[in-house]
């Protein structure tokens, strides 16, 4: 049986991370996956019950995961092992141990120790008190990969984790949050493009068929132009350049009727030009359970659909759903298509 290996960054340790990562990961093991836990041992340590044995092995430098069996690692990046991480609340301490994890963890994939990489939540602003000027993990990720920011597409999804087969909403979004006046702007014809690209590529990733549907960015599509010209003059043409390179893509579609037919499973994925226009129908499905993906990236990347959560830690009143979604989405994607078929 063929063995891979998936990165797991602990994110802020005063946040959720910590008992996501223990309430889920013994249960995913088998004798094919290895799972790297990047972060601060204490911030795990401190959730054991007394008595309790962990349930990782410490590992002395992340190249030593490469001679490992199939089981669950940690790794504590130096400069984290003699800092205190406040629980339950914002710190720089939270925003520091964030950035050295994922840090390390884009080294870890560079050397070709994994082969995908999921993250916990953090906070964006002690990322940035800490020292690490970016606004959140896309741009980090996509910085530190060589890629860039033009070179990523934001994209969350409802994911199947019973196997139920109900309604599911994909949704690829143009911009991600800028504020809303700045959107028709920044909604061009090569951002329309590459979401489409990326999206297509993913979908065929995950074994999925069918066409991308577009949204217009003004009500009713734009009613060829008597409500607003982006759709004639930027929707369209990239549509139009999409379907001569060969996507599958339909639209623009008006967003008020689109995502109708998405979750009863007419397009197996929805391409929105701004943030709430998207998101607003993916969560009212999906809230709580959704995976945020990074697109564009040389490797896959999964996270949870949710902060850190400070209020609820050491409650066990948080949800896993979103941490097992983003769990299984990761391998699924690691694994491709041809490898799951």
């Amino acid at each position: 049986m063929s063995q891979h290996t998936l990165c797991i960054t602990v994110g802020d340790p005063g946040g959720l991370g910590p008992e996501l990562i223990k309430r889920s990961l013994p249960g995913a093991l088998d004798g094919e996956w290895k799972y790297l836990v990047i972060g601060p041992r204490v911030a795990l340590e401190r959730i054991l019950e007394p008595g309790e044995e962990p349930y990782w092995t410490v590992l002395e430098e992340p190249e030593d995961i490469a001679d490992a069996g199939p089981g669950i690692y940690l790794y504590q990046p130096p400069e984290l092992s003699r800092i205190g991480y406040p629980v339950g609340a914002p710190s720089m301490e939270g925003g520091l141990a964030s950035g050295a994890a994922l840090k390390k963890a884009v080294e870890v994939l560079k050397a070709g120790l994994a082969q995908g990489l999921l993250t916990c939540p953090l906070n964006k602003a002690m990322l940035q008190k800490a020292g690490y000027d970016f606004p959140g993990h896309t741009e980090f990720l996509a910085e530190h990969f060589g890629v860039g920011a033009d070179g990523v597409c934001m994209h969350l999804c409802g994911h199947d984790l019973d196997g139920a087969g109900g309604p599911l909403l994909r949704v690829s979004l143009v911009t991600t949050h800028p504020p809303l006046a700045e959107v028709p702007s920044l909604v061009s014809r090569e951002r329309i493009l590459r979401c489409l690209r990326l999206t297509s590529r993913f979908l065929k990733s995950l074994c999925l068929h069918g066409p991308i549907a577009v949204c217009g960015l003004n009500p009713h599509a734009g009613e060829s132009g008597r409500i607003g010209q982006e759709e004639e003059k930027t929707v369209i043409p990239a549509i139009r350049a999409a379907q001569e390179e060969g996507l599958n893509v339909e639209g623009p579609f008006p967003a008020d009727t689109v995502f109708h037919f998405a979750a009863k499973g007419q397009y197996p994925a929805v391409l929105a030009m701004y943030h709430d226009q998207g998101l607003a129908p993916l969560k009212l499905l999906h809230f709580g359970e959704a995976v945020n993906v990074t697109l564009g990236l040389p490797y896959p990347r999964t996270s949870p659909d949710h902060g850190t959560g400070y209020d609820v830690v050491g409650t066990g009143k948080a949800s896993t759903r979103s941490f097992l979604s983003a769990l299984d989405m990761v391998r699924k994607m690691i694994l491709g298509c041809g490898e799951r078929a």
